[in-house]
Order: C-alpha cells, then structure tokens, then sequence
C-alpha cells in the first residue's frame, strides 16, 4: 500500500510537473494575444499596501475600473490616489474586513449596485503568524483560516455565479509555496494555502467541464516577497530561494494574469521542494538543512515574538 501510494503521487506530481512545462512554453511561444483590460471590473483584496497596491498601480493605466477592499481605510485612500494619479478613471473605495462572511457579502451587494458585477477578482488578502504548531493557539489558526482561506471562499462565491451567468471572468488567488510544501513555522498558513490551491484546481475544473471556458483561473504560488508579511525575512540561498522585490513579483503576477496563465510559481526551485513527499525523512531533514529555512524563519519570526 505505501509503495502504491508513492508512486500514484509520484505520478500526480509529474502530470502537474508537465502541465506547468506545456502551460509556460504556450506562453512562451504562442501568437495568442494577451488579455485586454479595458472595461473590465477588478476588485483587489488587501489593497492598502504591498503587493495589493502595486498590482492595483499596475493596472490603473491599462482603462479598468478599480475597486479596492482592505480594513486600513487610510492605506486604501492613499492606494486610491496613487492609483489616479497613474491614469485610473474609476476608483472604487470600500472598507471591507474579508475576515467577516457576513461583511464579504454585504460589501460585494454594495459594489454589484455601485459599480457593477466584477469581472476580475484578484484575492490578494493574507497573514503569516509564524508560530510553531504548539503555540499556535486556536484562535490563531481559525484567524489564519479566516482570512487566508475562507475569505476567498466568500468572495468568489460572492462574484463567480456572475462570472458563470455570461461566461466571462478571472479568478487570481493568492495562495504560496508554502501551500505545496510543508515548511517550518508555517504549519497553519501552510494548510490554509493548500486549501486556496486544491479549491481552485476544483473551481477550474468545474468550469471546464461545465463549458465555461471564458472564465479562466490563476493560482499565484510564490515563495517569499519582501513585504509587511514576510517581517524581514532573509533567505540562506538566494540564488535558489530569492526574496522578491514587491515591484518585481507585482509585475510578474500582472503579466500572469495577462496571458491567463493557470498557475505563477516563482521561484522555479519551488517545484524540487515539492518532490520532498517522495523522499526518505532523512533526505528532507538534509534538504531543510541546506535550504536553512528553519533558521531564516527563527531570526524573522522568533525573535521578534520573544521581543
């Protein structure tokens, strides 16, 4: 049974494997034209600051309608203002904590009667606590839960019935590499990311088989960008494991989004930490031990919980 197990993920992981190889060499090397942005209605989760702002900065000169949701109202403002300030028409500004299902769903009534029905979701929203497991209280867990997960749970089933009715939509959902790999303090951001990835792989599949083809899927999956979230966190390996600049990976997950790309895993190292499931516990011990996360994830967040 074990030996059988192995090998049925072994094959999982080489059919995602390929299809991530076919899917960027499409990309590469396809005529098709990329997506075209303006008219559309794109509503971004946790747009008061990092990579919710500038991604909302990236696509404010290309004629979208803009509607920004976080619970820093200030923040907001000011993402709203540089936002037309870069050729943004149509701002939209709503305090929305994406934590609250109740409120998820008040607000997209709102913005559905207000400005429209969202053409594009970009759920962006998220936080790392770091803790290991056994301080993890419960409450932590069900926060990282709450707004990690479930919040893109209630907005896409708050927007994606309309996306369905006229065939015609994006769903971009910020999940991690620590969704594919377990890492170390990271046990329940880690499980709530994965859960972002298997629900919209269902998602995906759903609409393919259920012929809507016009609305497409991106999963973004990176490692660690240098943001309020990753709390200074600073890799071993950079060459394996860069800490991306926020401007850059905002640039690579809107030019993801443009050609319609399923899954953006960056860095490329992340797919070989994926195969970890496949080794003995010996050679994941030595793996972590040359990646040095463990480390990189005590001087982050370690010490900054006993200061």
């Amino acid at each position: 049974m074990f030996n059988f197990r192995c090998i049925r993920k072994l094959l999982q992981y080489i059919k995602f494997f390929i299809f991530l190889i076919i899917e960027n060499a499409f990309c590469l090397f396809s005529l098709r034209k990329k997506k075209y942005f303006a008219g559309e209605i794109v509503l971004i989760t946790g747009s008061a600051n990092g990579i919710g702002r500038l991604v909302a900065l990236k696509l404010a000169p290309l004629g979208v309608t803009l509607v920004l949701w976080d619970i820093d109202d200030e923040g907001n403002k000011e993402t709203s203002r540089l936002a037309q300030q870069n050729g943004a028409n149509r701002v939209f500004v709503y305090h929305c904590d994406c934590s609250r299902r109740e409120e998820v769903y008040e607000q997209a009534d709102k913005v559905r009667k207000e400005v429209g029905d969202v053409t594009i979701l970009i759920n962006n929203a998220g936080i790392l606590i770091g803790k290991k497991f056994c301080d993890l209280t419960d409450e932590d867990f069900e926060k990282t839960f709450r707004i990690n997960f479930f919040a893109q749970v209630w907005t896409c089933k708050a927007f994606l019935p309309a996306m369905v009715a006229c065939n015609r939509g994006h769903l971009i959902n910020t999940a991690s590499g620590g969704g594919i790999m377990g890492l170390y303090r990271q046990s329940d951001y880690g499980a709530s990311k994965a859960a972002i990835i298997a629900m919209m792989e269902a998602i995906n599949s759903e609409l393919h088989h259920g012929g809507k083809h016009g609305i497409k899927t991106t999963i973004i999956c990176p490692y660690f960008i240098s943001t309020r979230l990753s709390k200074g966190f600073k890799s071993a390996r950079p060459c394996l494991f860069p800490v991306y600049d926020p401007e850059y990976a905002a640039s690579r997950i809107v030019d993801a989004i443009k050609k319609e790309k399923f899954y953006l895993i960056m860095p490329p190292a992340v797919y070989l930490l994926g195969l970890k499931i496949f080794l003995p516990r010996k050679a994941v011990l030595f793996l972590e031990s040359y990646v040095k996360f463990p480390e990189s994830m005590e001087e982050a967040f370690g010490q900054k919980k006993k200061d």
